[in-house]
């Protein structure tokens, strides 16, 4: 938290106005982004376990099938 508060106090000195500053710290739009990006990823994973495993079974019924006809 002091470098956070010793940089916004050398970022205010240098002509920056403080209401620019606490916009840039109160952003929320890439946290946003990278939640709906993990939210993504797991999806992506809970499917290809799901299609793996059907993929699995089918190859299964299959077989089955094929060695009783």
């Amino acid at each position: 938290m002091r470098r956070l508060s010793l940089l916004l106090s050398r970022v205010e000195k240098q002509g920056v106005r403080s209401g620019v500053v606490s916009r840039l710290i109160k952003d929320e739009n890439g946290v946003t982004a990278i939640e709906y990006g993990l939210i993504a990823a797991l999806i992506a994973v809970a499917a290809v376990v799901v299609m793996g495993t059907v993929g699995t079974n089918l190859s299964t019924v299959f077989s089955e099938v094929s060695t009783s006809l």
